[in-house]
């Protein structure tokens, strides 16, 4: 019969692992790093492994231990570049997502965007309206069910800091894809949630 102990002691040492590699290596992957981790640990069992949830609060320890106040003006510098970008993009009724929204990355990696439009070139023209040139891709989203779908990314810098704009269609608001931390449906964070959460960690 398995020792409860012994496996919380197995999840917490390896989420502390994987948080480690996550802060040191700047991997944005939680798959990749618990896998990595795994490996130095030893810990082959998938059901000693940690959720994202939980690894998701190793990394925000982490980087409170070895960033000090300097992690805390991260988060809150990328969210008022969220915030001065979902402005200009207001029309698009833009969300924040990924790692910028739960606060476990850093400016090298950036802000991530979900934008609504049914015709993607809209969001070029407004683009190229404020002068801001963009590279074209596209971003693959898990959604309920296991369904995977692909959609239009563009990216831009401003201020030193990469933005990757994911367009997705209108009906997207009914099924929204998969947050890549929680592993529920989520549209992220309107403006006033993210104007909000600034307020809050003033």
């Amino acid at each position: 019969m398995p020792n409860p102990d012994r496996s919380n002691s197995q999840r917490e040492h390896l989420a502390y692992e994987a948080a480690r590699i996550m802060v040191e290596q700047g991997l944005t992957d939680f798959e990749s790093a618990r896998r990595k981790a795994a490996e130095r640990t030893g810990i082959s069992d998938r059901r000693q492994w940690p959720s994202n949830e939980v690894l998701k609060e190793a990394v925000l320890a982490q980087r409170r231990l070895f960033m000090g106040p300097e992690h805390g003006e991260e988060r809150r510098l990328l969210k008022r570049e969220a915030v001065q970008a979902m402005r200009m993009l207001s029309e698009f009724e833009p969300r924040l997502i990924g790692l910028a929204l739960h606060g476990v990355t850093d400016r090298q990696h950036g802000v991530e965007l979900f934008l609504f439009a049914d015709r993607p070139e809209d969001v070029l023209f407004k683009l190229a309206d404020q002068g801001i040139p963009w590279r074209e891709g596209e971003r693959t989203l898990r959604y309920a069910g296991g369904q995977r779908t692909a959609h239009p990314a563009f990216g831009f810098l401003a201020g030193g800091i990469p933005f990757e704009l994911i367009v997705l269609p209108s009906r997207a608001r009914r099924q929204p894809p998969l947050d890549p931390v929680t592993d529920r449906p989520s549209l992220g964070a309107d403006l006033a949630d993210v104007e909000r959460m600034l307020n809050d960690e003033a």
